[in-house]
């Protein structure tokens, strides 16, 4: 899995891993003063809104610690153009892999542009390096999600608490969005389309929930299918 600065030869899982970590460190140096934005988070039938620029990633960071239950409201959600560990945080956010149930949305999400050697076209992963997927049943414009009960299961939706972080790495803020799904969580949208994780997914550079089902393909930077 490579960055989309950087394009060494595929060198297998724990090289994959290295350059994918090398490669967040370069983009949050590059973007220390770049600011993001605020979003609102829409329901499952209509588009987040953008709002002002959101505070520095410092400040961004410091947040998470003052963030509103789910249901306390429409809380707006930071999107920060830098990486978590650029904002001095460590660990997953509590982001879950796999066939994890996330039993609560995490404080913040983290969304990265690689590529891989199974699939070279610019692909989104999570913290945890997972592949992240949209759905041909999905609308973007405006933004709804048609991945309910069991769909959801199979395809967890890419969930963050109201009032939480939301950062990148090789991604435009501008694409970056909010629904309410019929449940009452966040669903982080990109490009307008609603994001999940594939639950056979298991381990960094796993793809295979790509063209599954014709419907279900690696989301790019902008919200389209990745595809070879």
């Amino acid at each position: 899995m490579t960055s989309l600065l950087t394009r060494p030869p595929y060198r297998g899982g724990a090289a994959r891993r290295a350059v994918v970590a090398s490669a967040l460190a370069l983009c949050a140096a590059a973007s220390l003063t770049a600011c993001g934005k605020t979003i609102t988070i829409g329901d499952s039938s209509s588009p987040a809104t953008s709002a002002a620029p959101s505070p520095s990633p410092s400040a961004a960071a410091s947040s998470t610690a003052t963030t509103p239950a789910q249901g306390s409201g429409n809380s707006a959600l930071q999107v920060v153009d830098s990486t978590a560990q650029d904002a001095g945080l460590s660990g997953t956010g509590g982001t879950v892999v796999g066939a994890a149930v996330q039993e609560a949305p995490p404080k913040w999400v983290q969304l990265s542009a690689v590529t891989s050697a199974p699939l070279s076209a610019a692909h989104l992963i999570n913290i945890n390096q997972a592949a992240l997927y949209r759905f041909d049943d999905d609308t973007a414009d405006p933004s709804k999600s048609s991945c309910t009960g069991a769909c959801a299961v199979k395809w967890p939706p890419v969930t963050i608490q109201e009032g939480g972080n939301v950062y990148l790495a090789g991604v435009n803020p501008k694409e970056v969005g909010a629904i309410r799904r019929p449940d009452g969580q966040v669903q982080i949208t990109v490009g307008g389309w609603p994001v999940y994780r594939f639950s056979g997914d298991s381990k960094p550079g796993d793809l295979n929930g790509q063209g599954l089902d014709g419907k279900w393909f690696a989301v790019g930077p902008t919200g389209e299918k990745a595809t070879q």
